[in-house]
């Protein structure tokens, strides 16, 4: 591979078109891009849910550090891929290389199609509830939902430095509101004096703790889950051999500890009780704390929040399928580099047209990408198996990181991958097993591609670089 004077990398097989993307992005914009996309509005709701399930604060504090520590074991698992495969296309890489092209294409196509438009969509739809609510605009939901992701992509398209640096931006500000919540919160506590607070009182779970920790592992996972999604762009981070693997550790810590600090004071604050009330805990925290300025502080905090991971959302996902187009296991105008701004565009506006699809013609197309998303454990512990594989395929080649544990934490990953699709198939069978039969149906999809397209479906070398 050659580079240009500006950076720009080059498959020398073919001189006339970039082999990746450029490396613009630097520690600080991935380490938000990152952390933009776990931090949605889950944080919100997610308490909400695990309250009607358990009844038990010491509890639910300890699986929320149970959900982190998994969520560490899969950052430090693919921060070792990552930085032996530092290419565009994060889980897809990592599939292709360890496990085939099979199953690479069949996570590239259901990302494109469902999940990722799905996702975004999801999430930009919170965020115009919430602008509505604040601003007052009589506009419609979809429709203002569709001109916010529209307004993202077009700063993707616009170049990814200043993609990075928007990020830095909306991460930044809603990590530090809703570090003020915590400090609002630990303080309040410090001078209530053993007050009437429940100061996390228990309470009569609603079930049995077996039948619970479905629905609840599931919320906080759920709630953890996009920490992966950085590897999507590791073909434009700068010295990704060194910058993902503290990107993927520091990125998870960060969000760990803000996610159990969190609970931690809306258990102080609010009984379990209350809780199961609500929609989301955090405007009652806050109306609790504050009154009325609280609560619009914390719609405007949603309203970041949610703003900000959509649009990593957005920047993440037409990565994938920028990457299996150039591999040609997709269409090739989807691999199409601007040559003003460097970004994958024609992806990008895509990804756009399938988002707003969904969210203009789907009614329930929330629930959709809640059903669905449980898929992505599939791929998960897949690639997370992939560091197995390549350990052993590839033994020679540079690892500028390894995992530290090798090899039980990235078993543990795949472990609790499994565990939560098998938990998942069991706790509601029809609308899982669907979706397991929209992903099964993606290898005659393969077959048939490669059938009708034998020339173009070649993989590209593998990259790999050293220390």
């Amino acid at each position: 591979m050659t580079a240009t004077a500006a950076g720009e990398r080059r498959d020398p097989a073919r001189p006339d078109m970039p082999s990746d993307l450029p490396r613009k992005v630097g520690f600080w914009g991935a380490t938000a891009v990152m952390v933009g996309v776990v931090i949605g509005s889950g944080i919100f709701a997610t308490p909400t849910t695990i309250a009607r399930n358990l009844g038990s604060p010491t509890l639910i504090l300890a699986l929320w550090v149970a959900g982190g520590l998994i969520a560490l074991c899969g950052a430090l698992t693919f921060a070792e891929l990552n930085a032996m495969l530092p290419h565009t296309g994060g889980i897809y890489v990592f599939l292709r290389e360890g496990l085939g092209p099979c199953p690479a294409f069949v996570f590239g196509w259901t990302y494109m199609l469902i999940a990722k438009p799905a996702a975004a969509g999801g999430i930009a739809t919170v965020f115009s509830t919430h602008f509505q609510t604040l601003t007052g605009w009589n506009v419609s939901a979809p429709l203002l939902t569709c001109i916010a992701l529209t307004i993202l992509t077009i700063i993707n398209v616009w170049g990814v430095r200043q993609s990075a640096r928007f990020a830095i931006v909306l991460t930044g500000l809603k990590y530090a509101a809703i570090g003020a919540i915590i400090v609002l919160g630990i303080v309040a506590a410090l001078f209530d004096n053993g007050g009437a607070g429940p100061h996390f009182a228990a309470s009569q779970p609603p079930q049995s703790f077996f039948r619970a920790i479905v629905p609840v592992m599931a919320a906080i996972m759920w709630t953890y889950d996009g920490w992966s999604d950085i590897g999507s762009i590791a073909g434009e981070i700068v010295e990704p051999g060194r910058t993902l693997p503290r990107v993927y550790v520091l990125g998870t810590l960060a969000v760990i500890v803000l996610y159990v600090l969190a609970n931690a004071v809306y258990l102080w604050h609010l009984p379990l009780s209350e809780m199961r009330q609500t929609e989301t805990v955090a405007p009652l925290l806050m109306t609790r704390l504050a009154g009325r300025i609280g609560t619009g502080a914390v719609t405007v905090l949603i309203i970041l929040s949610t703003l900000g991971s959509s649009h990593a959302s957005v920047m993440t996902g037409a990565r994938v399928t920028f990457a299996q187009a150039r591999d040609g296991l997709l269409f090739g105008f989807l691999g199409h580099v601007s040559p003003r701004f460097q970004t994958p565009a024609v992806s990008l506006w895509t990804q756009l047209a399938l988002s707003c699809a969904m969210v203009l013609v789907l009614r329930d197309f929330q629930s959709l990408a809640d059903s669905f998303i449980f898929t992505i454990w599939i791929f998960y512990g897949l690639a997370a198996l992939s560091v197995f594989i390549l350990r052993a395929r590839l033994r020679d080649h540079g690892r500028p990181f390894r995992v530290p544990g090798y090899p039980y934490v990235p078993a543990i990953f795949v472990l609790a991958s499994a565990v939560m699709t098998v938990l998942a198939v069991i706790d509601d069978p029809k609308t899982n097993g669907t979706w397991l039969g929209v992903l099964i149906a993606g290898v005659p999809v393969y077959y048939a591609w490669r059938w009708l397209f034998p020339a173009a479906a070649t993989r590209r070398r593998l990259e790999v670089i050293s220390t």
